[in-house]
């Protein structure tokens, strides 16, 4: 029976006909009954806004997935709008696992806040649901098209393999995320380890190119790796350099690991200086 098998919310930031959210599919549905509800069109970048703009039209399709036609939900929003649509509108029951992913890019260094990836596992997380991001290592170019040439089994491999983790129970304090990026060489028996968020920028903003400000024209952006600075442990390092699959664990608690009453202490001397 479906309702006696795990429900996994499935979403992603590069919209409903993108093949890396497809792999991921076919990936989950050897572990439950997963549900997909996602952005009807491209919203990378997105982070985990919610815009007022947002219609929330929440029209159903039938995708070919893995040979099978699957019934799925396009979303007239953000992945995080995505994700509050999924659990509270679309799922059958609470989802057990809520799964970001299979995204087109690595989402590492101090720009995750800017991912709709990350953006929405943190918002499954913040309806206490374990939630799992999923990001695929390829060339900027590649970000924001759906290639078919991009190799997702190794990233699906991954996916399954912390998906079922997940739902075996498996929690740790403070651990509201767990963020996993494939290096774009990796094979299903690429090491693994845990890692932290570099510090480092991993993409350096690029200025628009136009004459003048009424012109229409954003920043955009590239890859920019100082490895002088590059932390070891970090994930950015991980991927670009070790080549391992780095898992990230992410709290929602963005919280500062300072020791606050000393903070508290300093501030008050120096307010009063």
């Amino acid at each position: 029976m479906q309702g006696q098998r795990p429900l996994i919310l499935l979403t992603n930031d590069d919209g409903i006909q993108s093949p890396g959210l497809w792999a991921a599919a076919e990936a989950l549905s050897r572990l439950g009954f997963v549900t997909v509800c996602a952005p009807r069109e491209q919203h990378s970048g997105s982070s985990r806004s919610m815009p007022a703009e947002s219609d929330g039209v929440v029209e159903q399709l039938e995708l070919q997935v893995g040979g099978k036609g699957w019934k799925v939900y396009a979303v007239g929003g953000t992945p995080a709008q995505a994700v509050q649509l999924g659990i509270l509108a679309i799922a059958s029951r609470r989802p057990d696992l809520v799964v970001a992913g299979i995204n087109y890019g690595e989402n590492v260094g101090s720009g995750i806040t800017i991912s709709g990836t990350v953006g929405a596992a943190l918002e499954a997380a913040s309806f206490g649901i374990p939630a799992l991001a999923v990001s695929l290592q390829t060339e900027t170019e590649e970000h924001r098209r759906h290639s078919t040439a991009i190799d997702f089994s190794a990233a699906a491999h991954f996916t399954h393999h912390f998906s079922r983790i997940l739902l075996q129970g498996a929690r740790w304090p403070d651990v509201d995320v767990l963020k996993v990026d494939v290096p774009r060489d990796a094979t299903p028996q690429t090491a693994w380890r845990v890692t932290r968020v570099s510090r480092q920028k991993y993409y350096e903003p690029v200025p628009p190119q136009k004459e003048r400000p009424d012109q229409p024209g954003l920043v955009s952006y590239r890859l920019r790796m100082d490895y002088s600075i590059m932390e070891p442990d970090s994930d950015a390092y991980a991927v670009a350099v070790d080549h391992v699959v780095a898992v990230t664990p992410l709290s929602v608690d963005l919280t500062s690991r300072i020791d606050l009453r000393r903070l508290q202490r300093e501030l008050q001397r120096m307010g009063e200086s």
